[in-house]
C-alpha cells in the first residue's frame, strides 16, 4: 500500500516538475517548440524512469 503512495506522489511531483522544467526550456530559447507535448513526454519519461527505479530500488527491502 505504501508503493501505491509513493508512484502517485511521484507521478504527481513529476507532472508538475516537467512542466515546470518544459518552461524554462522555452523561456530560455525565446519560443515555444512547435511539438510541445513530444518534449514534455521525453522529460516527463526521462525523469520517471530515473524516480521509480530509485523507488524500486529503496523499496526492495520491504514486503507489501
Amino acid at each position: 500500500m505504501l508503493s501505491f503512495f509513493l508512484y502517485t506522489a511521484a507521478g504527481l511531483i513529476l507532472y508538475f516538475l516537467s512542466d515546470w522544467i518544459l518552461n524554462q526550456i522555452e523561456v530560455r530559447r525565446g519560443q515555444r517548440f512547435a511539438n510541445r507535448s513530444v518534449v514534455f513526454f521525453v522529460i516527463i519519461l526521462m525523469l520517471a524512469v530515473v524516480v521509480f527505479n530509485v523507488i524500486d530500488y529503496f523499496m526492495a527491502g520491504r514486503v507489501g
